[in-house]
């Protein structure tokens, strides 16, 4: 059975595999069929708190909203 007559540095090794699985790939985002904003697969939407079209978390208003419809 060959075999090599020197170690494979780290370096060398990581850029082969670069190239192959090891890769980091994007993520592309969606758009959520709810509200149509912008959310990464597989998780819930951040804007209106919907999954899957159940609702996971309610989402609470902001305090500025709030005091502006007092006024």
């Amino acid at each position: 059975m060959a075999v090599p007559k020197k170690k494979t540095s780290v370096s060398r090794k990581g850029l082969r595999r670069a190239g192959q699985t090891h890769k980091l790939y994007r993520k592309h985002p969606m758009s959520c069929p709810n509200c149509g904003d912008l959310t990464m697969p597989n998780t819930a939407c951040p804007s209106c708190g919907t999954y899957k079209g159940r609702e996971v978390f309610a989402i609470k208003e902001s305090d500025e909203t709030e005091t502006e419809a007092e006024a």
